[in-house]
This record gives C-alpha cells, sequence and structure tokens, in this order.
C-alpha cells in the first residue's frame, strides 16, 4: 500500500501560508514538482503514493488528470500571491511517479503549458519527466521536447533479466538502449536510476548493469541501495524466505563499485547518491530540494515547501480530484519548522552534498565532532582545513553516521 502521510496540523481550507512563509521569497529559487500517481503495475519493492487501473477501479480517471491537477496550479497561484509571497519564474519543474508517461505527451504537456502560463520558466529553465523504458515511444518523446520538457530519467534499475524480475519491473533490458536513443534524437538529456542489492543480484550482475549504464553515455546516473519497505510485496518474500533479505555489506561493496566506475568514466558524484557529467548535468530540481528551497509539489500525496512551511496532499486521487472539484486546498496537513527543525535539515541535506557545509555553520557540538570525523577518515582533511565539510568515500558509505555526529543529542 502507499506509504502514510506524516502527521502535522490540520491544513486551512483556503491553503493560505503564514506570514513567515513570504519572508526572503525573492532570494529563493521555486521549482514545480507534479505527482502522477498511475502505475501499470506496482513494483514489489514500491512505497510510493501510486496507484494501479486495478486499485482505482471507477473512483479516478486518468483521462481527466491533466485538468484536475492543472486546477490545483491555479490554486497554487492565487494562495502564493494572497500568502505575500513573491512572484518568481519557475527554476525547474519536475513531474514524478508513478509513471508520468502513462499519461499522454499531450496531457503531460498541458499541465506544462499550464505551469507556464502562471509562473514562466527561468531562461534555461529543467524541465524534468520520469518515465519508464517501456512506456516511451520515439513520436512521445520527440512530442515532449516539443512541449518544453529538456530531461528525461528512465528506470533503468538493471540490465539483468532475473534482477528486474525481483524487482517486478516490466520493461526488458534491450528496451533501455532504444529509448535512449529515441530521447537523444529528440533533443532531451538523459539520466538513468539503478538500483543495488537486490536479492540475488551478484557483484558481476551489478557490474554489467554499471557498464550497460555507461555504454549509453548518459548526462546523468543516480544509483540507489535497495530499501524494503514495510507492506511491500517485496518484504513479504523476504518475510517468507522466497528471497534472501538484503546485506549492509553487499551494498558497500557495490556503492563503491558504481562510484569507481562512474567517475572513472568522467561522471563526478555530487551528491551521495548521483553523479553528472563534469558537474554540468546535475540535477537542479533535487538540488532545490537539497538546498532548502521554495517548490510546489501538486498532486494526491505530493509535499511542498515554501519558506519553512511544509505542507502534504491528500493521497488518494478520488479524495485529491474531489476537493478541487469543491474549490478548496487539497492539502491534508503541514507544519511550520522553527529554527531548530530547519538547522537539523539543512545539516542533514547538505552534509550529503559534494559542495559539503560550511563548518562555521554548524553548532557548537557539530564543530567540535570534526575532528573525530577527519580521524575516522570520514571527512576530506583539506577541506575541513579550509573551512567545508566533505565527505570522504568512507564517509559517503556512512553519510547518516556522519549527520548523527554532528547534530546534538
Amino acid at each position: 500500500m502507499p506509504s502514510v502521510l506524516p502527521l502535522g496540523d490540520p491544513a486551512p481550507v483556503d491553503g493560505l501560508l503564514p506570514g513567515s512563509a513570504a519572508v526572503g521569497s525573492g532570494s529563493r529559487r521555486f521549482g514545480l514538482y507534479v505527482h502522477i500517481p498511475f502505475c501499470a503495475v506496482r513494483c514489489g519493492y514500491c512505497d510510493f503514493n501510486t496507484y494501479t487501473a486495478t486499485e482505482l477501479g471507477g473512483g479516478a480517471s486518468q483521462d481527466r488528470y491533466a485538468g484536475t491537477v492543472s486546477a490545483e496550479l491555479e490554486l497554487a497561484a492565487r494562495v502564493l500571491t494572497a500568502s505575500g509571497v513573491q512572484d518568481r519564474r519557475l527554476s525547474t519543474v519536475f513531474f514524478g511517479g508513478g509513471t508520468p508517461t502513462l499519461l499522454p505527451a499531450g496531457d503531460l504537456g498541458a499541465v506544462l503549458r499550464a505551469a507556464v502560463g502562471l509562473w514562466g520558466l527561468e531562461p534555461g529553465a529543467e524541465v524534468t519527466t520520469e518515465a519508464n523504458p517501456d512506456s516511451v515511444t520515439q513520436r512521445s518523446l520527440a512530442e515532449l521536447a516539443e512541449a518544453g520538457f529538456t530531461r528525461v530519467s528512465f528506470g533503468m534499475q538493471s540490465a539483468v533479466p532475473h534482477v528486474l524480475a525481483v524487482l517486478d519491473r516490466t520493461h526488458q533490458p534491450d528496451r533501455v538502449p532504444l529509448a535512449v536513443q529515441w530521447a537523444r534524437e529528440a533533443g532531451l538529456k538523459v539520466s538513468l536510476d539503478l538500483i543495488y542489492g537486490t536479492p540475488g543480484e551478484s557483484l558481476a550482475d551489478w557490474q554489467q548493469s554499471i557498464d550497460r549504464a555507461l555504454e549509453l553515455v548518459p548526462d546523468h546516473i543516480s544509483a540507489y541501495a535497495l530499501i524494503i519497505e514495510d507492506g511491500t510485496k517485496l518484504a513479504a518474500r523476504i518475510r517468507r524466505g522466497e528471497v534472501a533479505d538484503i546485506d549492509d555489506d553487499d551494498h558497500a561493496e557495490k556503492y563503491a563499485m558504481v562510484d569507481a566506475g562512474l567517475q572513472a568514466a568522467g561522471m563526478h558524484w555530487y551528491e551521495v547518491s548521483n553523479w553528472a557529467r563534469a558537474g554540468i548535468d546535475e540535477c537542479r530540481h533535487n538540488l532545490g530540494y537539497w538546498h532548502g528551497d521554495d517548490w510546489w509539489g501538486a498532486g494526491p500525496g505530493a509535499h511542498s515547501h515554501v519558506g519553512g512551511v511544509r505542507w502534504w496532499n491528500v493521497k488518494h486521487p478520488t479524495a485529491y480530484a474531489q476537493r478541487l472539484g469543491d474549490g478548496v486546498s487539497p492539502a491534508a496537513g503541514r507544519e511550520t519548522l522553527d529554527p531548530s527543525a530547519r538547522y537539523v535539515e539543512d545539516v542533514m541535506l547538505r552534509a550529503r552534498l559534494k559542495e559539503g557545509l560550511g563548518i562555521a555553520s554548524l553548532r557548537d557540538s557539530g564543530r567540535k565532532a570534526v575532528a573525530g570525523l577527519i580521524a575516522d577518515s570520514l571527512v576530506v582533511p583539506s577541506e575541513a582545513f579550509a573551512g567545508r565539510l566533505v565527505l570522504t568515500g568512507r564517509g559517503r558509505l556512512l553519510a547518516d553516521a556522519v549527520v548523527h555526529r554532528l547534530l546534538p543529542d
């Protein structure tokens, strides 16, 4: 089942934000996330807020979804203006899911046009959609490029059929090169998502996936360790002993493999799980999250953040559509981060970035921890002596432990 929404305060039906959200808004970038909650098949490891046609039954229509989410964008523009947030053009737009490309390219283009009509785009803005390799065609990718998309992120996950089968992925490995070729022909930048540590995946399997991904010369690669979420099909299979559990040592070895392989091929890490070519193809939308910029998240279950105020929409597409049809905000709850919470989040997120974080920005307990982190080979000594905390390769493997040592108990 989809993941549970966080606890928080009730969100007002008009969606208006407190005055604190507007403070300094002119100095922050503004992004848009559009959640497309539809999938052809639920992958065995997935805990995202997604739904298959069977799960939705007759309650929510993919055919009407573009209009529904565009209605939220209109509400967003009204809320931001009425809340005193400075008007800004969009620096990034990201369509995620789910499988956004289950919707016709024309529908995705219509949502993008609605957003551009409300806010406009910064020059050179990044506009991305996620896609499964078997959910696109040569024509659909060309239509996305014509509509203003600049980038596509394909869920490759693995190049090995038996690994894809455990993950319940629907595409075959030979579909990925074809989808990448079509994207290139359309003029789109290409990112590939990989998952390592799947039960039954050998080191040779993982090396094959790394090699096949690099052969496609993508602009960007994300590589994530498989996490087993409670309530997923894969968690049940592990519990029944049908497949082996994941192994932390296996994850560590495979992370070292992908980092070495990608850096040898000229791709540089800029966040613990993300690599890009020459530092110019980093995902600017995700950097907005990690830097604490503003973004509006549209769609069921989507999360938003403006000036330290975070809120999240109702999860189910039917309830989401009903609220917008009634002319009220789809937000289910929200929270206003106090200075302490914002500090914790800033340390947690910036510590994972190649640029690191300024040691002077740390509180006393964090600054006192730096010497120990150097001694344990978790941060780069030369960077620390220059005033910045940057993770070593070992530090990236133990990033959560580093953050724990930087933050007060």
